[in-house]
């Protein structure tokens, strides 16, 4: 991280006008572009580049496309899209590599560049660390007669509805009898169209808010709790069997039970899963703030739990590593390895669909009573400027018994509850979770962890 930008494993981040800026985004462009097209040995390499609905987008779009040109790299624009949509892309063309131009659930003055290898999944920290290294070391502009051209393709949002509709675990048929109501709300991201779509193919009826495609998003883009308030109201108004919202980029998914109350964004992912392991066997693997839901899922389910640090690539790996058939995050990021290894909010949501019709009539808010509920507690506060190993080492001391997890900042745990702190890689922020029977507890964990983090911040 910069005084400007986060530049790490999720690709770079900023705030437009403020560190991230056409030129920024340009350099990088031409520095991925480079990189890909020198590791797929090859004089002139295809790059995907597609976007969320952000304001700032079609500027940096523009500017992207041209870095990608100005190195000899030919482009294929998908536009307005989701990200899972850039990345099937990406595997589809047997590309290079792709660009997403998307701060995902960041605030509105936020933008990103992120990175996609070859296999559709993000850089890993490895490729990551490698492309960082060789563009800064510079790179060679191409002459008139080698910049790269530019092709759209309009079909790739298509591609990825066909590919979710003809999942194993989706049954059509019975889906669509089922004739579910769905409210929907995609706060003005690029969800609108895939997401309709989607639904409508699904025989839902859909009842939706916040459709269009202009990024002025109407409330805070995270689609936790407590930014969820009107799609609550929309099931309420409407009878809607259940809500779904999704973020500006549409890789994470939260719901809305039908008595208008969002049930969690820890949820999805559990329900998502439950319905994929029904129909194939293997382990389930998440990140270390997801909560204990997935283990009761997975427990149930006679497959085991796997473990990683967080970041969608960190358990996409994973998952390929120990052929897991899903996987995700705790923020509403449904993984499904038979469709690609990327979050996935279309995915999710069919996955959702189906479980629903699988019920028999069983409503979302009695689903979710078949398992614990788990009390947990998010909060987040200023990353200090020195490091944190001297806070890991604080609460290591002042919880003698707990068991100790480093992979991803510091992760304790005791057999009923956890708690997880660790540096944003999205934002210049520490989170702060904790996760226990009652919340009370929970909130007791999160103030404790935060009493050092506070002391530090105070002496600055």
């Amino acid at each position: 991280m910069t005084d400007k930008l986060m530049v790490g494993v999720s690709g770079v981040r900023g705030r437009v006008g403020d560190g991230l800026t056409p030129e920024v985004i340009t350099g990088f462009a031409a520095g991925f572009g480079a990189w890909a097209a020198g590791r797929a040995g090859k004089p002139r390499a295809t790059i995907v580049v597609g976007r969320d609905s952000r304001v700032s987008g079609p500027m940096f779009h523009r500017a992207a496309i041209a870095g990608l040109q100005s190195v000899g790299c030919d482009v294929i624009d998908v536009g307005v899209v989701p990200t899972p949509t850039v990345q099937l892309a990406v595997e589809f063309h047997h590309a290079a590599g792709g660009l997403a131009i998307t701060a995902s659930h960041n605030p509105i003055e936020w933008n990103a560049l992120k990175f996609i290898a070859p296999s559709g999944l993000f850089l890993s920290a490895e490729e990551g660390a490698s492309m960082r290294e060789a563009t800064s070391k510079g790179v060679a502009p191409a002459t008139w007669d080698r910049l790269g051209e530019v092709r759209s393709d309009p079909d790739a949002v298509a591609r990825h509805l066909d590919a979710i509709l003809a999942l194993p675990y989706i049954d059509l048929e019975a889906v669509r009898r089922r004739r579910l109501h769905v409210a929907l709300d995609c706060v003005r991201g690029a969800g609108g169209p895939i997401m309709t779509a989607l639904l409508e193919r699904l025989g839902c009826r859909v009842s939706a808010i916040n459709l269009e495609a202009d990024g002025r998003f109407p409330r805070p883009p995270e689609p936790i709790a407590a930014n969820l308030g009107e799609l609550e109201a929309l099931v309420r108004r409407t009878g809607a069997d259940a809500g779904f919202a999704v973020d500006p980029d549409v890789d994470r998914l939260a719901l809305v039970d039908e008595t208008g109350r969002a049930i969690g964004e820890d949820y999805t992912l559990a329900l998502a899963a439950s319905t994929v392991l029904r129909h194939r066997k293997g382990p389930l693997v998440t990140n270390l703030s997801t909560s204990r839901i997935v283990d009761d899922i997975a427990n149930e389910a006679g497959v085991p739990v796997i473990r990683t640090p967080v970041g969608e690539v960190n358990v996409a790996i994973r998952m390929r590593t120990e052929g897991a058939p899903v996987g995700g995050e705790g923020n509403g990021g449904v993984i499904v390895a038979e469709l690609h290894l990327g979050r996935d909010a279309p995915a999710g949501a069919a996955l959702i669909v189906q479980l629903l019709t699988d019920a028999g009539g069983e409503t979302l808010s009695a689903i979710t009573k078949r398992w614990p509920r788990y009390a947990i507690v998010k909060d987040k506060l200023d990353r200090p400027s020195g490091g944190l190993h001297q806070i890991y080492d604080t609460l290591q001391s002042a919880f003698p018994g707990a068991g100790v997890d480093l992979q991803d900042g510091l992760r304790l745990t005791w057999p009923d509850s956890w708690l997880h702190v660790r540096p944003s890689g999205t934002e210049p922020i520490v989170r702060v979770i904790a996760e226990a029977p009652t919340e009370a507890r929970a909130r007791e964990l999160v103030a404790r962890a935060r009493a050092p983090l506070d002391a530090m911040q105070s002496v600055r």
